[in-house]
């Protein structure tokens, strides 16, 4: 239905446009979408018209029609259009198959509904960018989604979630609320902080290092750049270059920004002789890595190309997996809670049966059955996911679920058989003898940036009360009222809350409406009588009025519900 619904689009397009040349149209799983390049930009007023070609098409009834022409057929038919001719072209066979519905025709493997008619409701969504056949040297085309469903209320439910999911987009909560900002001109994929949203940052931060702290964990900075050397032990220049920033030439040598820190732990970890009485050693660092993804997978906070990795790597012993690994998820676990993820899906990757793989069999049969005893032992459900595992060992994947319902990846516990090889990574064992180390990396929220994203989201912008980075606003009522409002403020500021007074020359409801926009969770309006009572008026940004209260109950209030993180 899907497929069917995108050829009747492009017939359309091409009805608007005939000088229309057409890309790709395939379905996905909320609908489908079709490439065009065409003579001018699409606006969204163009969507309607689209539509409406597009209704009539499937109100015709006409059937879709299977053909199979030589290449030298579909050619000719595809004279005009260069992007058909190029896939044609990579064709393996003789022949292509076409189908045709009234006098549209289109290169496609098929299927399709036996008519128009069958095709059921859809809509029109958005247009995009997008480079043919996603390489950066190609032209850009014009990119347009639609929506399609078998019943009017399944389209119907599925446009009320694109619209709730519009009204959360990080990107534009983070223009509104003043958190971050990009500026293409200086670097796509590269996010300014400003204060605001550095001080959420900040707090994140602050909490993650008092609880590594907290279970043992030591915290390490590392350089941002490293040698061509260690690059290539690490088998980065091997297999990962193409994500790579280009190298720079300083005083001769060929140096790399870092995309990921690993190399640089373990050069901590190879610094002096290691003893198994030190094991397990377990290394964290908020570490900002590059890596230089293409500009069309870009995406606000959630696909960048500099970020911080909350990273993390356990050095340990055989006896010591099941362990630490039980002690990663228990983290994930307390972290999940402390900001309000309540549902999420693990997925356990384990290797298949063809590929190359580091470590021997029984190392992996080892790692694969501590990763499921492990998740099993939290009685959490899990997904297995054969052959999901990367060559150097098995990893468990853990996917947040937001609000909307979307699958956000987060955590992973990945075992490494490559890098300790590489690295040739000891320690000394009760024997005396020389034995090497197991390496598990570890990240519990991912990446600052995109766990970032991912949690404006799901808050839509109104963080709670311990992440707001303003918790309260002050708002005195008239000019005379201004004095005390600073003192209020300077009460809940020794008690460790963060506060901003408001005293713009605006009205009361102006300045309150204004804070409810900025997503503030509690506005303190102060006048004549909370001066006289040492109060003040408690509003909350649902709209919810506490009426006046005295400031030691607001401050007692305050901090209480900070403290839970709730």
């Amino acid at each position: 239905m899907r497929h069917s619904a995108a050829h009747v689009m492009a017939e359309a397009v091409l009805k608007l446009f005939p000088e229309a040349k057409l890309g790709i149209g395939p379905p996905i799983d909320t609908g489908f979408y079709y490439d065009f390049d065409l003579p001018r930009p699409l606006t969204p007023d163009d969507l309607p018209q689209i539509e409406e070609l597009m209704r009539e098409r499937v109100a015709s009834d006409v059937p879709f029609i299977r053909e199979e022409v030589s290449k030298g057929e579909a050619q000719r038919l595809f004279a005009d259009q260069p992007y058909k001719l190029e896939l044609i072209e990579e064709l393996p066979g003789d022949t292509v198959s076409l189908y045709r519905h009234g006098e549209f025709v289109d290169l496609c493997q098929g299927p399709h509904v036996e008519r128009t008619g069958q095709i059921p409701p859809f809509k029109l969504i958005s247009v995009a960018g997008a480079y043919w056949r996603g390489d950066e040297s190609r032209p850009m085309l014009q990119r347009i989604y639609g929506a399609l469903f078998e019943t009017a209320e399944e389209l119907e439910a599925h446009l009320r979630l694109l619209e709730e999911a519009q009204r959360r987009d990080h990107r534009r909560l983070g223009r509104e609320l003043d958190l971050f900002s990009f500026h293409e001109e200086y670097g796509p994929g590269l996010v300014y902080w400003h204060p605001k949203g550095a001080l959420v940052r900040a707090i994140i931060e602050d909490f993650w290092r008092k609880e590594h702290l907290k279970r043992g964990y030591e915290l390490v900075y590392t350089p941002h750049i490293g040698k061509a050397a260690l690059w290539h032990t690490s088998g980065h220049l091997d297999f990962y270059a193409e994500n790579m920033y280009p190298p720079m030439d300083i005083d001769g040598q060929v140096y790399y920004l870092k995309p990921m820190n690993c190399p640089f732990h373990i050069q901590i970890y190879r610094s002096r002789v290691r003893s198994y009485r030190e094991l397990p050693i377990r290394l964290a660092e908020l570490g900002t890595v590059y890596r230089l993804e293409r500009s069309g997978v870009l995406h606000g906070l959630l696909r960048v190309r500099g970020f911080t990795q909350d990273d993390a790597h356990i050095f340990c012993r055989p006896d010591q997996v099941r362990e630490e690994i039980e002690g990663c998820l228990d983290f994930m676990l307390l972290f999940f809670q402390a900001f309000g993820f309540r549902d999420f899906r693990v997925y356990l990757a384990v290797r298949g049966d063809e590929g190359h793989y580091a470590g021997s069999p029984e190392e992996w049969e080892m790692a694969q059955e501590v990763l499921r005893e492990a998740v099993e032992a939290r009685n959490l459900p899990y997904l297995l996911d054969v052959g999901g595992a990367v060559f150097y060992g098995p990893k468990i994947d853990v996917k947040l679920v937001d609000v909307l319902g979307r699958e956000w990846q987060c955590t992973t516990i990945q075992f490494d058989f490559n890098l300790p090889q590489r690295f040739e990574l000891t320690y000394v064992a009760p024997d005396g003898s020389r034995q090497r180390p197991y390496m598990i990396h570890r990240a519990m929220l991912g990446s600052m940036e995109r766990f970032l994203g991912v949690l404006l989201e799901h808050y839509g912008g109104a963080f709670p009360l311990w992440l707001a980075p303003v918790q309260a606003i002050v708002i005195p009522i008239a000019d005379r009222h201004l004095v005390y409002a600073q003192e209020v403020a300077q009460q809940l500021r020794e008690a460790g809350l963060r506060v901003e007074v408001d005293g713009r020359p605006e009205r009361m409801q102006a300045k309150i409406r204004d804070a409810q926009l900025q997503k503030i969770p509690y506005m303190l309006v102060v006048g004549d009588r909370e001066m006289r009572e040492g109060a003040a008026s408690v509003r909350l940004r649902s709209g919810q009025d506490l009426g006046p209260l005295p400031l030691t109950d607001i401050v007692t209030r305050l901090v209480a519900e900070a403290s839970r993180r709730q």
